[in-house]
């Protein structure tokens, strides 16, 4: 009986007569299963994936693991109140969702449909990612000078926030429903109703969340209430003037002359404080979330560009690609980071946000996925199975997209891991000179914050915001070495 059929190990090197003889036969893969267990064979790349599945776990659950407001307050009259849930914004929820829906779609079910399973619902997620944006645009301007007149009646309304979410969701989801994220209409607009449902919730949960956040809980305690706070009891906002860049390890109680007794002396700073008396560690928490998103949506935005006007490109050719070409050419000469330090220098303080900063960024670095997605429609556009796709009348948009993208994706892919590692670069820079978003933690404002304007330098101000800033571009750069390396057919070993 041939090894192959029993419990002995397949070599890792067998001549063609074994295998004839079915000797150190393995099943088919696929191209893309046999790329990612090419890549899981790195041990970088394995760290990388580690690295990065960590930032992602805090960028999504860091508001509930990191917040000077307590879990639970009791007061001395009895009445209990959730201060921190009520902090809480349409994002914070919706990004809970995601983080409690994903693995859960995963391991729920047979692994047969796991593929459609998280392909249904990332389309969801989508549709609902972007309606609690544009819900959440809306509430901001419920609070400027000049609000829309057809959101007046929703601003005092307990419903207000189902309302303008369920409506935005809808609307959304009327447009992504026709976009084949799925292969059935039946789950797209299963997909669909579970986007509204996911962005009307989040939406009303962040509805009436008071725009200025009050730490008052250290007097309510020495008035007798008992609070309940989470893993690391501060938050990024939370300062403490007479506490000042202190050194790790001190703690909260002693510099504010509380009694001995009060619970406040159980509570001190792990990494230390920053020039204006924050929590390091609650911000390190926090600012894996501005690098996430900075990194995965401003890529995103450049991926679709880059992608279709590629796709366009190199399949229609002719003056068609030396027009649009040119038009590549335009973008290549803009420099990203100093547009981003001009447009932080001209844009008023409330367009200085992390939305702008992804918008500009996704705008301005599609230009290599393009030229990539260009290169292989080239070579396929005059592959049979294109021809046939032609012959057969199928629309232009299931040619580009259904089959000729699939076998032109690998480099574009490739380059996106790179482009998100460049993307946490650039955002770290522009943070580092005071250029990123108003109010909100940041790697590269810690590092910044190191050195005080006395020239007094404090380590731990940059040693913690600098390796985390290293590991994570590092990661995404290992992963994507690897990943290039499993594509690369001249890279692969033949087992023959």
């Amino acid at each position: 009986m041939p090894p192959s059929s029993t419990n002995q190990p397949v070599p890792a090197v067998v001549t063609g007569v074994q295998l004839m003889q079915g000797i150190g036969h393995a099943p088919a893969k696929g191209f893309w299963a046999d790329a990612w267990s090419s890549v899981l064979k790195r041990p970088g790349a394995v760290a990388g994936l580690c690295w990065i599945t960590v930032v992602a776990f805090f960028a999504i659950f860091s508001p509930v693991l990191a917040s000077g407001h307590p879990i639970m307050l009791t007061t001395p009259e009895g009445r209990t109140t959730w201060p921190m849930l009520a902090a809480l914004t349409a994002v914070d929820w919706y990004l809970l969702a995601v983080g409690l829906s994903v693995p859960a779609a995963y391991f729920a079910g047979p692994a047969a449909g796991r593929a459609a399973r998280i392909r249904w619902l990332l389309g969801g997620l989508v549709v609902a990612g972007i309606s609690v944006v544009i819900a959440s645009l809306l509430r901001g301007s419920l609070d400027s000078r000049t609000p829309p007149a057809w959101l007046l009646p929703t601003r005092n309304s307990e419903v207000g926030g189902l309302m303008v979410g369920g409506a935005v969701a809808v609307l959304v989801g009327g447009v992504f429903a026709a976009l084949p994220f799925a292969s059935k209409l039946v789950r797209r607009l299963t997909a669909v109703v579970f986007a509204v449902v996911v962005a009307a919730g989040a939406v009303h949960l962040g509805w009436d969340r008071p725009s200025i956040e009050r730490f008052d809980y250290v007097r309510q305690e020495a008035a007798g209430a008992k609070a309940s706070y989470s893993v690391v009891p501060f938050s990024p906002s939370q300062r403490f003037s007479e506490l000042s860049r202190v050194a790790p390890g001190t703690q909260l109680g002693p510099s504010q002359n509380l009694p001995a007794e009060h619970p406040a002396h159980d509570r001190s700073f792990v990494l230390g404080t920053d020039a204006f008396g924050a929590d390091v560690l609650s911000q390190m928490l926090h600012a894996c979330r501005l690098s996430i998103s900075i990194g995965l949506v401003s890529t995103g935005i450049a991926l679709l560009i880059g992608v279709t006007l590629g796709a366009i490109m190199g399949y229609f050719g002719g003056w068609v690609d030396l027009l649009l070409y040119r038009v590549v050419e335009i973008f290549m000469a803009v420099p990203v980071l100093f547009l981003l330090i001009v447009a932080a220098a001209v844009l008023p303080p409330e367009l200085r946000t992390t939305y702008t900063m992804m918008a500009i960024i996704g705008c301005f670095t599609w230009t290599g996925m393009a030229r990539f997605t260009r290169a292989e429609f080239l070579k396929l556009r005059n592959q049979d199975f294109v021809q046939s796709a032609r012959s057969v009348g199928l629309p232009l948009r299931s040619v580009l997209f259904k089959h000729m993208l699939p076998n032109g994706v690998a480099p574009v892919l490739v380059d996106t891991s790179f482009a998100i590692a460049s993307a946490i670069t650039v955002e770290a820079v522009l943070s580092y000179l005071n250029l990123g978003p108003i109010d909100q933690a940041s790697w590269g404002k810690l590092l910044a914050s190191a050195v005080s304007s006395e020239g007094e330098f404090k380590w731990w101000l940059a040693v913690f915001p600098g390796i985390a800033i290293f590991l994570t571009v590092l990661s995404y750069n290992l992963v994507g070495e690897a990943l290039r390396d499993a594509i690369d057919p001249k890279l692969k070993k033949a087992r023959v």
